[in-house]
């Protein structure tokens, strides 16, 4: 997983036909497998023939082939969400059976291809790495870090104040780091600095 990974915008719906098989992909942004497992219960048809479904969140993934024979509907749909470079992503593809067999490729082609085309036309934006640091700042500096979060893309996470002033933990992109290091040396005149947060 290298490159540029994508997150959707919102959730997206795909159904399409294959030898009279309905397919209905359904894909949902998750951020822990907790929660893609409860999105795959929430999108599963008891109705239906099948409900298959992957999830990639950075290293973490898990497929399922719901029934269908191993390794024609959950690895092509891992496939399909790592073809389109998403990240923190779930897919189902519900299937209701349409009395004609497909056979292990045309099953693969179907899963498959129906979750690259789902996240294909889905809205999406670039994935940011983020990060926590923590640094002290003096009371006087601290109005203006609070005038210069935006700049930095970051996020109070924590505030604790002690007799000389506050320490900070604020949550941004990763690429932001070097900036806001920079600016707190600057700012405190090299008596504060930067810590990365595990």
């Amino acid at each position: 997983m290298s490159g540029t990974r994508f997150v959707l915008a919102r959730p997206a719906t795909l159904r399409q036909e294959v030898k009279k098989s309905i397919f209905l992909a359904n894909a949902a942004n998750v951020s822990s497998p907790d929660a893609a497992l409860d999105f795959v219960t929430a999108a599963a048809d008891a109705s239906a023939t099948h409900n298959c479904w992957a999830y990639r969140i950075g290293q973490q993934y898990r497929f399922n082939d719901d029934g269908e024979p191993g390794g024609t509907a959950g690895k092509p749909i891992l496939q399909a969400i790592d073809g389109q470079q998403m990240d923190c992503t779930a897919v189902v593809v519900t299937r209701w059976y349409g009395c004609i067999k497909l056979g292990a490729g045309g099953l693969a082609r179907a899963y498959g291809g129906c979750a690259a085309e789902c996240l294909r036309l889905a809205a999406k934006t670039e994935a940011v790495e983020m990060a926590q640091v923590v640094f002290a700042l003096p009371f006087a500096t601290l109005p203006l870090l609070h005038a210069r979060l935006a700049e930095f893309g970051a996020s109070i996470a924590d505030e604790r104040f002690d007799a000389s002033g506050a320490e900070l933990r604020l949550t941004l992109p990763a690429v932001r780091i070097g900036a806001l290091r920079h600016w707190v040396t600057d700012a405190t005149r090299g008596r504060s600095s930067v810590r990365m947060v595990d």
